[in-house]
């Protein structure tokens, strides 16, 4: 069935029935915005990391035996500056028992000065005397905490678990991923807000500061903040409104795509809720992109509709020619846009490939809603002769700009352009070389540096000897491998290279523990803090080390080495990353190996490497699906070259723009590439569409262009302005990944209509035969 054939059906089948197809869109809408009323932000740990990557192979695999990096830090501060007090104590204490019953909190490994485990060692004159740093019969007068103040010197945990300078301590907490009392998936969200509810906001006063941190924490912060996109999304909709109907005219025209817009909203919120999925913090963007793409594309309909009646079509007739002109077309930017997000499916991360079907699916329904439903819809509105006469007016001044424009297709023009694009894609080129995979900033990168979470974040690593920035590199060996010498000296020479590492700031194993208990064992000689070489001093030495301190598992076959770095930079990561590997693969035998990784710092460098590698792959992937989408539209090579060309070199300085302001290529930023591609698309799918048949019947170059501006040339700009407004407005945002993608998406958006319009009719210039 050839093209024309298909389009006549569809058409007769669509505007012969256009009381049904209203009938069934408005049944569909009713019955997915009930859905759409029901669905909920859901972030899972799990989905932000990529689980079949080898490092995140190794954590899932251990961390039953030494908890995931799912934690929360909850550091409580006394604002006196020290923290032996009774008032301090008593509400420390509080604290740690909330934490202990909240749901979800795996409370074997709930740890502060109140916990159990929380133990102290001493070399006395019969050996070694020791005990919970806090006593079973402590109370909190004078010499009750004298004695925890000595404790607390005895155990070593000064910087770890007590600050410094003794104004704060930690409670810390390993989340489990189902929640025990309703065998659910655990509600990250809901989760975090009863931390700032019953935590913060229960004890928090002018004596006490409660500062925490962690990925739920994180998460619920972030979501905390998407709220604010439904304002943005207001404002959105207010201003695109305004520019429509500046452009149209007409209130009419300007309710129509803004509702058939919105009403592809309501469906993908719908869809989502009928196959499942919730909507996570970092994909709360994609609905007003889904309302961007369906606003571009609806201008373009009303403006063929309009022109169809200034020509003397009545409305019917002229929303079924606008119906049977931008099919195709339409279709196929659509598709294209479609297959820009499905190409993120690439990325073995849970997060980006729902953000992947949640866009995929509002794409598709903009296919229905402004393809099909907008163009039936206005087959009903009686066009006004004000309206008439104001759209089949001669426009003088817009015909003298686009023929104007229309000189790039000379190539006495068009030769500069070129030169300039060229001149630009270097550039753009040899910058990409410099984008950095991953954070490049201190705290969490979704949230600005000002906010309470990274506030909390800088304060804990200020106050604390360690960082929150830990990797574990596990040591698998086998059963009892903590009694043998070999074993112990590898992971105590890999511990030290590892110190030695920039960006490590230090370093602690079950091997350094063995060496300070074994000087111990000799009088507190420092002379004596070496392995011991006998099997009977190492068991000696290691038996005084509980699993719960995560140094060993039960059976001393597995035994971390903890990093504390000094950051979680993307330089950072990868140089300690290499490092582990090298010295790893240099100690490494079949017995003993140095497996990569857990901690929070193993799961960003796990995402790291799966950026990075799937960063090029979905760069073909969304460029050659629309190649392939070009080349069966336009059946011309020429064509497909003139759009993706322009494209391409938008792509390069994207990702210019990102090394120039210092944004990482994340979980966060990688989709705007594909977003960009698949959106940008489109402004040139219409300018061409408009030439080529023109330029098969033999019509001058330029002609075909300033024909096909005085058609579509005002759509395309309208869009492209509308689209950069609308997410320019993502600067003022609370959330930091939402401005840097706002940044980039405004970019985008704007040079590539440039390239649309300069870069496309300058090719074609060289591209088709010139004719007079």
């Amino acid at each position: 069935m050839s093209a024309n054939r298909f389009i006549n059906k569809c058409e007769y089948a669509l505007f012969r029935h256009r009381g049904l197809v209203v009938i069934t869109f408005v049944l569909a809408t009713l019955f997915l915005l009930f859905k759409a009323s029901q669905i909920k932000l859901d972030a899972a740990f799990t989905k932000n990391i990529p689980l079949a990557h080898p490092y995140m192979q190794t954590y899932m695999k251990h961390a039953k035996d030494f908890g995931g990096a799912n934690n929360i830090l909850i550091s409580v501060c006394d604002t006196s500056g020290n923290i032996f007090n009774p008032n301090f104590f008593e509400t420390f204490r509080k604290i740690h028992d909330q934490v202990y019953y909240m749901p979800g909190v795996d409370r074997v490994l709930v740890k502060s000065l109140f916990s159990p485990s929380t133990r102290f060692v001493e070399v006395v004159e019969d050996g070694f005397a020791g005990g919970p740093v806090i006593p079973a019969d402590f109370t909190a007068d004078e010499r009750g905490l004298s004695i925890v103040r000595q404790n607390v010197d005895k155990a070593g945990i000064v910087g770890r678990m007590v600050a410094d300078d003794y104004s704060c301590a930690m409670v810390t907490a390993q989340l489990q991923e189902v929640n025990p009392d309703t065998l659910e998936k655990l509600d990250t969200i809901a989760f975090a807000s009863q931390l700032e509810a019953d935590v913060r906001g229960q004890f928090e006063n002018d004596k006490i500061t409660v500062h925490i941190i962690g990925f739920a924490k994180m998460v619920g912060d972030v979501a905390q903040g998407a709220k604010g996109v439904l304002v943005f999304f207001a404002v959105a909709i207010f201003i695109t409104a305004i520019m429509v109907y500046m452009f149209s005219r007409s209130m009419k025209l300007t309710l129509l795509p803004i509702g058939c817009s919105l009403i592809a909203v309501i469906w993908q919120m719908g869809l989502l809720t009928v196959v499942g999925f919730g909507i996570d913090p970092m994909s709360i963007l994609v609905p007003f992109l889904i309302f961007a793409i369906g606003v571009s594309h609806g201008v373009q309909m009303i403006n063929a509709t309009g022109k169809s009646v200034a020509e003397g079509l009545d409305a019917k007739t002229a929303a079924q020619a606008s119906f049977r002109k931008l099919l195709i077309p339409g279709g196929v930017a659509l598709l294209s846009d479609t297959v820009g997000f499905i190409t993120l499916l690439a990325i073995d991360i849970g997060v980006i490939r729902e953000l992947a079907i949640t866009a995929s699916l509002g794409v598709g329904v903009i296919i229905l809603t402004n393809l099909i439903l907008l163009p039936v819809l206005m087959s009903y509105i009686r066009f006004s002769d004000k309206y008439v006469q104001a759209v089949s007016a001669p426009t003088p001044k817009a015909d003298k700009f686009w023929y104007a424009l229309s000189a790039c297709t000379e190539r006495k023009v068009a030769a500069p352009i070129l030169l300039v694009t060229a001149a630009l894609f270097v550039f753009g080129y040899q910058q990409s070389k410099e984008l950095k995979i991953g954070d490049l900033h201190p705290g969490a990168a979704a949230l600005h540096e000002d906010s309470r979470y990274n506030q909390d974040t800088f304060l804990i690593t200020d106050r604390y000897a360690i960082s929150v920035d830990y990797i574990n590199v596990m040591v698998e060996t086998d059963a009892n491998g903590c009694t043998f010498h070999p074993i112990m000296e590898k992971i105590d020479q890999f511990q030290w290279q590892m110190e030695n590492v920039p960006g490590v700031q230090s370093a602690v194993s079950l091997a350094s523990v063995s060496k300070t208990i074994n000087a111990a064992f000799n009088e507190g000689n420092v002379k004596w803090r070496v392995l011991p070489r006998t099997t009977e001093s190492l068991v000696q030495s290691s038996s005084r080390v509980e699993t719960s301190t995560g140094l060993l598992n039960p059976d001393c076959s597995v035994m971390p080495v903890i990093l504390f770095l000094q950051d979680h930079k993307a330089e950072t990561i990868e140089k300690v990353v290499a490092e582990a590997k090298r010295i790893g693969k240099e100690l490494g035998t079949d017995q003993t190996k140095f497996m990569l990784a857990s901690g929070p710092v193993g799961v960003m460098a796990a995402t790291n490497e799966a950026v990075a590698a799937a960063q090029d792959p979905m760069t073909w992937y969304v460029y050659a699906a629309v190649i392939v989408l070009c080349l069966l539209s336009f059946r011309s090579l020429r064509a497909t070259t003139a759009v993706i060309v322009p494209l391409y070199v938008v792509t390069m300085l994207a990702t210019a723009l990102m090394t120039y302001l210092e944004i990482g290529l994340t979980v966060s930023t990688l989709p705007v590439i594909a977003l960009g591609v698949g959106i940008g698309v489109d402004y040139g799918i219409y300018i061409l569409t408009n030439m080529t048949q023109p330029l098969r019947d033999g019509v001058p170059l330029r002609t075909a262009y300033f024909n096909a501006l005085k058609s579509t040339g005002s759509a395309v700009l309208f869009t492209a302005v509308t689209l950069a407004i609308g997410v320019s407005t993502w600067v003022f945002s609370a959330l930091k990944f939402q401005v840097d993608m706002g940044i980039l998406l405004t970019f985008m958006f704007v040079v590539n209509m440039l390239g649309a319009v300069f870069v496309l009719p300058a090719l074609a210039a060289f591209f088709w035969p010139q004719r007079k």
